[in-house]
Order: structure tokens, then sequence, then C-alpha cells
């Protein structure tokens, strides 16, 4: 049968992303507590396409996809955009996988076990002499934050909302997703649970309270501690408050480097 997607193009133009986006399969990821983790992700697989190529072949991406489905995690993620670009005859590869996570949290005190579920990422863009270009792997998490400004100003109580932190890493080695989620949750005003008794809401209720916090408090206490992780070269934070007293959210971003990183 005639390749129509391999014959010769004349308008001399490269296109530098083409492909499939938002591919919904299921995959395999690594878990700290378990050794793996069944989930569905989202998937964009894109390839850059020589001025001379009418256009590229969109089948092999799932099929690439298909053969990787049993374990798609940082370690192997260079292995699967080189074997895009080598399949697709391509300079450079890029690839983003987003996918729910989920962790058994225990509520605080009566201990009533639950799952909680995080957005969680790789990013990954190969260029034609097979190094890593962007390499980053992101997770949102939810939070609790109570108002530092309302607790002050108030004789009883203080307004206090759900958030959410998102944070994008850059970095040396391996590192396991649940360690950066930890960080995160140890920098709001409290954790957030997918199941509370009385007295874990009691536990919920005054913690938020003895621990106040801004949007801006928060993005500085992950960026600390961030800062002071050596496997770390670059990251973003971004958080948002969902204002329990206001139409609209709060929000805060702050982008940065480890010195001697390499980004």
């Amino acid at each position: 049968m005639k390749d129509v997607q391999g014959s010769r193009d004349h308008r001399n133009i490269e296109i530098d992303k083409v492909g499939v986006k938002n591919v919904k399969y299921p995959i395999v990821v690594l878990d700290k507590a378990n050794g793996f983790q069944h989930t569905i992700a989202t998937i964009s697989m894109y390839v850059s396409l020589p001025h001379d190529y009418k256009g590229t072949h969109m089948s092999r991406f799932v099929e690439i996809l298909h053969s990787k489905q049993s374990m798609i995690n940082m370690r192997n993620l260079p292995d699967i955009l080189r074997e895009m670009k080598r399949k697709l005859d391509a300079e450079s590869a890029h690839l983003e996988v987003t996918f729910p996570y989920f962790i058994k949290k225990d509520a605080p005190v009566s201990k009533t076990p639950g799952y909680m579920e995080y957005t969680c990422g790789f990013v990954g863009h190969m260029g034609k002499d097979d190094t890593m270009k962007e390499f980053a792997v992101s997770v949102r998490v939810p939070i609790t934050t109570l108002c530092p400004c309302s607790k002050e100003i108030s004789e009883i109580g203080a307004h206090n909302q759900r958030g959410e932190v998102t944070v994008e890493v850059r970095f040396k080695k391996f590192f396991w997703i649940e360690d950066l989620i930890s960080i995160i949750e140890g920098c709001s005003s409290c954790d957030v649970y997918s199941v509370l008794k009385r007295q874990d809401e009691k536990f919920v209720t005054e913690k938020a309270y003895q621990n106040p916090k801004f949007v801006e408090d928060v993005v500085r206490d992950v960026a600390e501690k961030l800062g002071k992780e050596p496997n770390v070269t670059w990251f973003t934070i971004e958080a948002e408050n969902f204002e329990s007293i206001h139409n609209h959210s709060a929000y805060a971003y702050l982008e940065g480097k480890n010195e001697g990183g390499n980004t």
C-alpha cells in the first residue's frame, strides 16, 4: 500500500512537534510502599518532523506506548524517548505523562485507613544527540491553609480553606514521588485526608489554627525545603487557595535553582 506519510513534502518547513495528544492508557508506575501501582495515564507523545517529510506515522506512537506500558517511570523515560526517535526516524522526541497516584494515608488520631489521590506527571525531551534536554517530575498536592490575618483580627476562629500546591522539579538521580509529596504536605497548615472521624476532625481543625499560612508562606516554605535537597537542581512551586470567604482564589508562584545543580 502507498505510504502517504512517507512521501516527500516540497514546502521546506520543519515541524517542531507532531504526534498524539491526550491518549488515555493503562500503565504501571513505581510505588514506594508496594513496589508498583496500576493507574490510567493521560499521555502526549511528539517527535520533530524534517522539512522533506509529509507526515509522521501516528500508529507507531501508540505501538511504542503499548510495548512500554508495563512500567513507565523516571528511570526508563529516556529509553522510551530513544525508542520514539528510532522508530519514527526523528531528531528529537517529547513525552508528557500525567496520572492519578494513590497513597494509603491513615487518619491522624483514629488511624482509620483511606487513600489519598495525587496528580503526578513526567515530562521529557530528548535531542538529536540522545541527551535529555528536559526531564522533570511534577506533583499536585491538596492542602489545608488557615489565614494568619483572619486569626490575628478575630476574637474567635479564623477562615481556612483547601488549596493545591503544584511542584515541578529537575533532579540528578531517581527519587520517590512520595518523598516530594511529604515535603509539600509538611509546609501546609494541615494535611488533607480522605476520611476523618470526630477525633480526627478536632485534630486537623486545631492543628491548622496553630499553624496559619498565607499562600506566600506555603511557596516560600516549600522552596526553602527544596533548596536544601542536594538531588534537586531546579524547581517551580505554584500554590492556589480556594478561598472560603471569597469568590476567587489566592495564588503564588516561584521558580528556584539550587547552586551547583545541573539544570
